[in-house]
């Protein structure tokens, strides 16, 4: 399961790529690591019909039965079984999003030594990491994220995942993200009704995946 990504772009590529009109998030950072329950950009479509990039919590609302009796709402941060009624709500075009990355990370049990914590590998579409997708989805919701803080509003999303590729498999074999790597796959998702965009959830074909390096760390300055 992803629960760690990358993105290390700029605002502007992802405004070019996916045609969006104006930035919500004020995102301007040269690297992120992005984790669960964490804010990070997505692009939507605005109540006005025009794409924007907003900042969103990712973790979907948890399907009540697997909350028992926690006092707070963890997040489902990948989403697989669209038949369910549960995510059945949130498959139209409104509640879609795209979700921008470079790489993202699955954890290696094979590569674990002995009590120590199991490593990540990461992917990405070559080394040279250009932008691309993951497709999305995103709510508003009032509840507890954290006991701390008590309840809140805010926007959720999450993403689709499918089976994996030959690339991932090894490392991990129960599921991929599901990514989109061209404009017109952003357009469909972000516009087209669940019949025509359901096809998007399938993997990617293996040569279009790599295993890389951890990103780099950089600064604000965009240095390493």
């Amino acid at each position: 399961m992803c629960n760690l990504y990358n993105l290390t772009t700029t605002r502007d590529a992802v405004m070019q790529f996916t045609k969006a009109f104006r930035d919500k998030a004020g995102w301007n950072e040269p690297s992120v690591d992005i984790y669960p329950n964490t804010l990070a950009p997505i692009v939507r479509v605005g109540d006005d019909g025009q794409r924007e990039i907003v900042r969103a919590t990712w973790g979907m609302p948890t399907p009540p039965v697997y909350l028992k009796n926690k006092n707070y709402d963890p997040g489902v941060t990948n989403i697989r079984d669209v038949d369910s009624s549960w995510w059945r709500r949130w498959l139209g075009p409104t509640s879609r999003c795209v979700v921008p990355f470079t790489s993202f990370a699955e954890p290696d049990p094979k590569s674990q030594a002995q009590g120590a914590r199991v490593p990540n590998a990461w992917f990405a579409q070559n080394p040279e990491r250009p932008l691309m997708f993951f497709a999305g989805f995103w709510t508003p919701w009032k509840g507890v994220k954290k006991v701390r803080d008590g309840e809140r509003e805010f926007e959720l999303y999450g993403f689709l995942t499918t089976s994996p590729n030959e690339i991932v498999k090894p490392i991990h074999f129960k599921a991929m993200p599901a990514i989109l790597t061209t404009p017109e796959e952003v357009d469909l998702w972000l516009t087209g009704e669940w019949d025509e965009v359901k096809h998007l959830q399938r993997p990617l074909p293996g040569n279009m995946l790599v295993v890389v390096e951890p990103p780099a760390k950089l600064d604000r300055d965009g240095a390493v």
